[in-house]
C-alpha cells in the first residue's frame, strides 16, 4: 500500500440548516462541526496532532471559511 492510499480520506460536507457540517475520516462520521476548531478536534482523536501532517481535506459546500448556508443572491 502506498503512502497516498494510507491516509484517511476527510469530507467536510456542506452546512446545515443550522451551519453545523458533517465531517468524515475514512468513511465513518466523525461529527458536526460547527468551526475549524471542530474540525482540529475531530483530526487530533483521528491521530493527525500536527497540521503540517493532515491528509487532504475535501470541501463540499464552501472552504473552511464556510460555516452557514447563504441565503441565494437575488436576481
Amino acid at each position: 500500500m502506498d503512502e497516498e492510499q494510507a491516509q484517511p480520506h476527510v469530507v467536510v460536507n456542506p452546512p446545515d440548516d443550522e451551519g453545523g457540517r458533517t465531517v468524515r475520516i475514512d468513511g465513518e462520521i466523525s461529527g458536526r462541526a460547527f468551526s475549524l476548531t471542530d474540525l482540529v478536534e475531530f483530526l487530533r482523536r483521528a491521530g493527525w496532532l500536527d497540521a503540517e501532517q493532515w491528509p487532504p481535506i475535501e470541501w463540499r459546500g464552501g472552504g473552511p471559511e464556510v460555516w452557514t448556508l447563504e441565503p441565494p443572491a437575488s436576481p
